[in-house]
């Protein structure tokens, strides 16, 4: 039997960095992967592969030049599903071997196969052969699948989930996604990006209900402009399969609605990944959705056995996944690092366009009490958005009125989720609007946003616009 300080079943983004940190502090560490290679749902089916293919309808569609030089892009050839491709499986090789390189930079060793524990200390590895591995502390990455319910007949061909829409073998003629979330509202634009009709349908009636009823409503305002069709307050009743193969499927509604469509995609929602570890055997506490239960420390009710990443449910975001892993082995080894996660860290939604946040909405003000005021500023008046052809698109930011304290910063457009780092400082430091227009960005940048949206957040509070 081999023995580590801390084994890691599962090398996504959270147990490989989990690994890394405890290895610099000389902890012998091993790291299990069931899948072909390492890099999870991050590098595989999820947060690169989605966001590299939204980058690629934006390309192949020619959508955000067409505002630059007046010329229609659409003339250019036919784009195929391998060119859709492409770029997804240059940044996934591209990503596994930097991972793969720094696992092997820091010494971990790592083991493939499938996991399941034998007791609170001691973990099995099946592939080819089977492997015993004894450890001090034991940490659980595994990550999420999609849920799948019962009534609906995935193939994996025309019946999607998040998953196996990345494994297409034609475009769609026409699509229909159920689940107005993140997931979902991503690959309805970047279908509909390129060209593909698309029906997005959601039980609630907005979409993205934890945005700024702005921002969620103005992307909903800029699908439609795209062809995308919205339908609210409705849900699944049932599929009809087609009576020959290469026929439509019926999608009927809830609200009666019957939709005709090439592909369906499923996207609502995710489980964790915790099914063949034996946790409940072992006594750990898992709840909804199959996520482990932790506290502060990420650690399950077993003390040195933790858990980090998707498979521990909200936020399930990559970033915030990757710090979890690192404070987990902070608490574990009491090893330097920062020991809690970042109080306020931003929301990155790789729409078309970009949708991103940080701190307060206006609703949420509202619901606090807070006396609050606005500020907003439009891409397309600001010259760098003009050169960039960018017609919709507005920065907003949301300030204590007293103080005039940025509580929140709101953005949907082009670049939004690496413009929202700025607004995350913003915050985090409780600065005001006189603090931003003070500042002198290069020009002409984007970042102008943020100025003009100060002095429209002034203006609204005198009473009168100053420029």
């Amino acid at each position: 039997m081999l023995h580590f300080d801390l084994i890691i079943i599962g090398a996504g983004p959270a147990g490989e960095k989990a690994a890394a940190k405890a290895s610099y502090f000389g902890k012998k560490v091993a790291l299990i992967e069931m899948a072909e290679a390492p890099g999870g749902a991050g590098v595989h089916t999820g947060t690169l592969p989605s966001k590299t293919l939204k980058e690629t309808a934006i390309f192949l569609s020619g959508k955000n030049d067409k505002g630059i030089f007046g010329v229609d892009k659409d003339l250019r050839r036919n784009a195929s599903i391998e060119d859709f491709y492409y770029r997804r499986d240059y940044v996934k090789r591209s990503e596994v071997d930097a991972i793969t390189k720094n696992i092997e930079k820091h010494k971990i060793s790592l083991f493939y196969g499938k996991a399941e524990f034998v007791n609170t200390n001691t973990v099995k590895v099946a592939s080819d052969r089977e492997t015993i591995l004894s450890g001090d502390f034991i940490l659980i990455a595994t990550g999420s699948y999609p849920f799948r319910p019962s009534n609906i007949p995935f193939d994996g061909e025309r019946i999607h989930d998040s998953d196996t829409i990345l494994n297409l073998k034609r475009f769609p003629k026409s699509l229909c996604v159920l689940g107005a979330g993140v997931i979902g509202c991503e690959y309805t634009t970047i279908f509909g990006a390129m060209g593909i009709p698309v029906y997005l349908v959601d039980t609630r009636d907005e979409i993205l209900p934890f945005l700024d009823s702005e921002l969620s409503a103005s992307l909903v305002e800029q699908m439609r402009k795209d062809g995308i069709q919205v339908i609210f307050n409705s849900g699944l009743d049932k599929i009809n399969s087609p009576q020959k193969g290469e026929d439509d499927f019926e999608i009927v509604l809830t609200s009666g609605e019957k939709l005709k469509v090439d592909m369906f995609l499923f996207a609502a929602g995710r489980s964790g990944r915790t099914a063949g570890l034996k946790l409940e055997e072992l006594g750990v506490t898992v709840g909804k959705r199959e996520a482990v239960e932790v506290n502060e420390h990420y650690q399950t009710n077993m003390d040195n056995i933790y858990a980090v990443g998707d498979v521990i449910g909200f936020p399930a975001l990559a970033s915030t996944s990757m710090d979890q892993g690192r404070i987990a082995v902070t608490h574990m080894f009491a090893t330097d690092g920062f020991d809690k996660l970042a109080r306020i860290f931003p929301y990155g939604i790789y729409t078309i366009p970009e949708v991103s946040m940080v701190g307060l909405s206006e609703r949420e003000a509202k619901e606090k009490n807070i006396s609050h005021l606005t500020g907003k500023a439009y891409y397309a008046d600001m010259p760098r958005g003009k050169i960039l052809g960018a017609q919709d698109g507005f920065l907003k930011l949301v300030f204590e009125k007293q103080t005039q304290i940025i509580l929140g910063v709101h953005i949907i457009g082009i670049q939004a989720t690496e413009l929202i780092n700025f607004g995350l400082s913003l915050v985090e430091s409780k600065k005001t609007l006189n603090d931003v227009i003070s500042i002198a960005f290069n020009f002409p940048t984007l970042h102008d946003l943020y100025k003009y949206a100060a002095y429209d957040g002034l203006g609204n509070l005198s009473g009168h616009k100053i420029k």
